[in-house]
Formats: C-alpha cells, sequence, structure tokens
C-alpha cells in the first residue's frame, strides 16, 4: 500500500480537509515502496523492502496551529487525527508568525518516474550485488555495499482548494572494495532516476582499480596544493554553502551573504566568473517535484542561483517574503552546476602537480559565517606530476571554503549526477581543478 494514483490521493486528502471545523486545513500524504541489498566481507548480510504511507494533517484556529500523523485510513482513524490536531491547536500558543494556507496553485509536471526503476526486483538487486562481490574475490579484494531502489509519491492539499501530487523514483549505490591487509580503500557511487542508466559491473571496476592503486601509501606535508576534486568530493562543500542563501539569515547578520551593517550581497559577484549554478525542476537527468512540500506547497521554478559568479537568487520563506515585500518560491530541489566536456582523467591530464581526491567525508561547519567547513580525504587519494597518477597518499583533514574554493578555479569538467545523504539537493556537479586547496593535517585512515 506504499504507492497511491493520484486519484486515491486525493480522496482521501480531501475527506480529511472536509472533516476539519477549524478556520483551515492542510494535510500531505506520502508514501514509498523502498527495496535493499546490503553487502560486506563479500557476502550479502541483509536484503528487504519496505512499504510505508503517512499522512499529515495541520490546522489553525487563527494563529494557533496543530499538527498531528497517523498510518492508518479508515473513516475513523482519519477523523481521530483531523480532532487531534484540532485539539493541539486549541492548547497552542499564537504563532507570531503564522502564514495562512496558500491559494489554489497551477503546478507543471516533471518527469521524476521511470517505470522500470519502479519495477526492480530482488533479483535485480542480487545481480548487483554478484556484480560486486564476484571480482572482488576473484582479485583477493573485500567488496562492502549497499544498493537501494525506491519509488515514492507525495500529495498535498488544503482548504482553500489547492492540490498537488507527483511520484518519483530513483536508485542509490555505493560501494567500498579493500584490500585484504586493509591498507588500500577505494570507492564509488551513483545516484540515477532511470536504472538504464545504471551498470553495476562498469561502476564496481572502478571502485577496483582505486582499492588495487591506494595501497602503500606515502605521506605528503599538509598544506596548499592544487586539487582534482571529483564531483562527489565536492557535492558535499557546495551543499554546505547553499544553506546561506536563506534570506533571512543573510538579512540578520548569519550568513556569508550579510553585509556588515544590514542587508544582504545579493546583486554582487562573489566567485569565479565561470561559477555558473541553477535550478530546473523539469531537468531531464536531474528532475525533481515541481512544488516544494516543506514550503506550503509553493510552485518550484526554474532560478539562476550564481550566474558568472553573480549572486542571483535569495530564498525567502513566506513569512519573510511577506516582511520584505518580496516573492516568496519553492525552495530549489535541485543544483546543477554549468561545466566542460572533460572527465576527471581528463583535469589530471592537464595537471603538473596536484592531488586526485575521490570522495570527501565527515563534514563539518566550523565558521558560517565565511562557510569554512572541515573533513576528510578517504577511499583514494592520490599524488598527481605531469599528467599522471604517480602513487597513493595518505588521507588529509582539510579546512576550506566553498566560497574561496569557487574562487580557486582553474578548470571545470562536465557536470555528473550526484546523491548526497545530507544533501535536500539532488545535483549535477562537475569534477573540479582548483588551486591552493588547504589540506591542514594527516589521517591514518584508508
Amino acid at each position: 500500500m506504499g504507492i497511491l494514483s493520484e486519484q486515491e490521493a486525493k480522496a482521501i486528502l480531501e475527506k480529511v480537509v472536509k472533516l476539519s471545523k477549524a478556520d483551515e486545513c492542510s494535510a500531505q500524504l506520502t508514501g514509498s515502496i523502498t527495496g535493499n541489498i546490503r553487502y560486506a566481507l563479500n557476502s550479502v548480510s541483509t536484503s528487504g523492502s519496505v512499504d510505508d504511507l503517512q499522512l499529515g494533517v495541520q490546522v489553525a484556529f487563527g494563529k494557533r496551529v496543530g499538527t498531528a500523523t497517523i498510518n492508518e485510513f479508515d473513516d475513523a482513524s482519519l477523523e481521530k487525527v483531523v480532532r487531534r490536531a484540532e485539539e493541539l491547536a486549541k492548547l497552542a500558543p499564537e504563532n507570531p508568525e503564522f502564514m495562512p494556507a496558500i491559494d489554489k496553485q497551477e503546478y507543471k509536471a516533471s518527469e521524476t518516474f521511470n517505470a522500470k526503476t519502479a519495477a526492480i526486483a530482488p533479483e535485480y538487486r542480487t545481480g548487483v550485488a554478484a556484480a560486486c562481490i564476484e571480482p572482488c574475490k576473484n582479485d583477493k579484494l573485500v567488496a562492502a555495499g549497499f544498493f537501494v531502489d525506491t519509488q515514492s509519491f507525495i500529495a498535498i492539499a488544503n482548504s482553500k482548494g489547492n492540490f498537488a501530487y507527483n511520484k518519483s523514483t530513483g536508485v542509490d549505490f555505493t560501494c567500498t572494495v579493500r584490500t585484504e591487509d586493509g591498507r588500500g580503500s577505494g570507492w564509488v557511487a551513483r545516484n540515477v532516476a532511470d536504472v538504464d542508466t545504471f551498470d553495476a559491473k562498469k561502476e564496481i571496476a572502478i571502485a577496483i582499480d582505486k582499492a588495487k592503486r591506494s595501497a602503500d601509501a606515502k605521506a605528503l606535508e599538509p598544506g596548499k596544493y592544487t586539487v582534482i576534486l571529483e564531483p562527489a568530493a565536492s557535492a558535499g562543500l557546495i551543499s554546505f554553502m547553499m544553506f546561506g542563501f536563506d534570506a533571512r539569515q543573510a538579512d540578520e547578520g548569519r550568513s556569508f551573504l550579510s553585509k556588515k551593517g544590514g542587508g544582504n550581497k545579493l546583486g554582487e559577484k562573489l566567485f569565479d566568473e565561470r561559477v555558473s549554478i541553477y535550478s530546473d525542476p523539469w531537468d531531464k537527468v536531474a528532475s525533481v517535484a515541481p512544488f516544494d512540500a516543506q514550503n506550503d506547497g509553493l510552485p518550484r521554478e526554474r532560478l539562476d542561483i550564481i550566474t558568472k559568479g553573480k549572486v542571483e537568487y535569495l530564498q525567502y520563506s513566506r513569512y519573510w517574503a511577506e516582511q520584505k515585500k518580496k516573492k516568496a518560491q519553492g525552495q530549489p530541489g535541485n543544483l546543477i552546476m554549468v561545466g566542460g566536456d572533460k572527465s576527471t582523467m581528463d583535469l589530471v591530464k592537464s595537471t603538473k602537480k596536484g592531488i586526485l581526491v575521490t570522495r570527501t567525508w565527515y563534514i563539518r561547519m566550523v565558521d558560517p559565517q565565511t562557510v569554512l567547513l572541515t573533513g576528510l580525504t578517504r577511499d583514494g587519494t592520490f599524488y598527481v606530476e605531469d599528467g599522471e597518477i604517480k602513487y597513493p597518499i595518505k588521507n588529509f583533514r582539510f579546512n576550506e571554503s566553498p566560497v574561496i574554493m569557487l574562487n580557486n578555479i582553474e578548470e571545470l569538467g562536465k557536470p555528473v549526477r550526484v546523491g548526497d545523504d545530507e544533501s535536500p539537493f539532488v545535483m549535477m556537479i562537475p569534477p573540479m581543478k582548483i588551486r591552493d586547496f588547504t589540506f591542514t593535517s594527516l589521517s591514518d585512515a584508508v
């Protein structure tokens, strides 16, 4: 029961809204069917499928708001969850930043659903695991990975007549390959909507190659280096930076986009002119729902966020938009960074001296007003000289700001789709060659 059709979802939501006696009511239905297989030490450890269906109801009496959730859908349960939300609303203090439900909206559908991905069966998942485990066994390597396929839907409705529905699919794959003695480690990850674009045999070959290459790592002194960042290595840094594009944070002096003395830096050139980032819900490779369910169902639009280094966009909540006489829009669901045509290895070939970074990990904020981040490299870090990978090197801790990083660009490659567990965005990110990237200390982890 994890997936409801548009008609089924609409019937439940309309019933819920009609049951409410509050001044207004909004409801949201989410559901998913998620299949997975996990393997470690060259053996499958777990596999399964999970169905989930949830209903959330929010009501308001004036500025007093109450919410309640349930996963039962008979008439008695629907009435129970509405009454519970109303009881909580009557007990709640007034919300000084309350915004009423939005009026009826128009949404342009996006192609986020792929039937072949939705039809993935246990046999396919075991095939992915076998494609990773068998070559590792044959090479005396050890594989550990996770493959997840999901089909999901979200539907929203409110007492002003607004309704929206979207169904989507996705595949997430990650695999770490280690040498038997644990001295070498390689990693690969893929995030796709269409399973036909995924090839486990091709992907595992990348992790195997890096695991073999990364044994016997040498130590380099920490310092500033030219780096080639694979898309997965820079995605986490860029997604952290995007949290600073909130207009209220910027206006209140809490963001790198704040101006001294008040105001924000909208319209200012803060990055290398080769940096252009936009959001497009209807992008063919990285499409997302055309509405922002977390922001009352506001429609998403194609947005230029950074154009040739200039900040073009800040995210206004409905409340802050009203305060500042601005237009509130649905928060972007994807980030697409413009790049070139070169691969990661093409960037390596054009590098005199530098470091190739496969992956950054355990990224944490140090200073939000400069977006200074700290984290570690892992699973394949290599010294590059005269356009060739010369030898593996020990991992580093880095202290770097993506704002500075995006001002130190030497070259950008071809964007690829990247998934990041800690990011709310689907991302298209190019490999990057960056000068003066700051490594502060060595890490013994592989």
